[in-house]
């Protein structure tokens, strides 16, 4: 059955077919980029069946959700500064995506009674905790959420496509036209922040990958992200590296690349979501649950160790060519 907020200001099981007004949803948004993409099927579905949707998250998903008739809601400086932010809410229903004990004290205390994963010790903190799903891909795990908090039962599209606003589209294209006269670019995301058990999460085979692509006369393009720009550089010398700006930008610029290649990172659920033809390339992380979720989309390498150097360039090739 449908997670009840209270007996007042909720419909039952059979109420979530049809278009009537419900109770207005906050949705904590994942923290990280990726997560976020990974999170647009369960928050389509949800708009879907009628829930009239506020996100609550990190700055940047006014940016990422640009397009979409959702109001969002930046969550940024000290724990009360959050919890202040969160205050005028307390009348909505609270959805939480993110797994952690402070953003579930953070809903209770602005007053929202909200349901969530019971993780990290916060089921008393919930209005209702649904049980983990240790087998879950990331897009699974937040679709499960939608359909606890509905009602309803469905799987997961195999495919799903992030819209970018034509503001966002208006400033890619002017942001790789004065850089290049060629509409036909590469994109390639040598960045990787943090680490996995331990490991780095970046393939360090994409200068090399950059040069070879240049050199045979391709017009290869990196656009970092807030402070990476020394690091692209370096990953990718030869590159045309544009500055940084906000991800909707970005993500209008993947949009319209002849190929993206990538690590497991942000940028490589961007590209997914917005449709590119994408390389992803694994070492350290697990495909099963944090694969790219596009039919575009080719898995080089595995949460084993990174792949060789051939198996990349040949999985680039492969799909330049088709």
């Amino acid at each position: 059955m449908p997670f009840e907020w209270s007996a007042s200001s909720v419909c039952d099981a059979h109420a979530a077919d049809k278009a009537t007004a419900v109770t207005p949803l906050i949705v904590r948004l994942p923290n990280h980029l990726g997560d976020a993409c990974m999170a647009l099927p369960a928050l389509e579905r949800l708009a879907a069946l009628g829930r009239q949707l506020t996100l609550a998250g990190p700055p940047w998903a006014k940016d990422l959700f640009g397009a979409y008739p959702w109001p969002a809601v930046a969550l940024s400086g000290s724990h009360y500064q959050r919890v202040q932010t969160l205050r005028p809410f307390a009348a909505h229903a609270g959805l939480l995506m993110t797994n952690s004990f402070s953003t579930a004290l953070q809903f209770r205390l602005a007053g929202i009674r909200s349901v969530g994963y019971a993780r990290d010790g916060r089921s008393s903190l919930l209005q209702r905790a649904i049980p983990v799903d240790a087998n879950d891909h990331m897009v699974q795990y937040y679709y499960r959420l939608a359909s606890a908090v509905t009602g309803t039962e469905s799987k997961a599209p195999l495919d799903f496509r992030l819209r970018v606003s034509e503001d966002a589209a208006e400033r890619a294209r002017n942001a790789i036209e004065t850089r290049t006269k060629s509409a036909n670019y590469v994109v390639l995301c040598p960045v990787a922040v943090g680490v996995h058990r331990g490991k780095m999460k970046a393939w360090q085979g994409f200068s090399r990958l950059c040069n070879e692509l240049v050199q045979q006369g391709n017009v290869v393009v990196a656009m970092p992200g807030p402070g990476e720009t020394a690091a692209v550089r370096s990953a990718a010398a030869s590159a045309i590296v544009l500055p940084e700006s906000d991800v909707g930008t970005f993500a209008a610029v993947l949009a319209g690349a002849r190929l993206v290649v990538a690590n497991d990172s942000g940028p490589a659920h961007v590209a997914a979501a917005v449709g590119s033809k994408l390389i992803a390339v694994f070492g350290v992380t697990e495909p099963e649950k944090t694969r790219p979720w596009s039919t575009r989309a080719t898995i080089v390498g595995s949460g084993e160790g990174w792949p060789s150097y051939a198996d990349v360039r040949s999985a680039v090739a492969t799909a330049l060519s088709a």
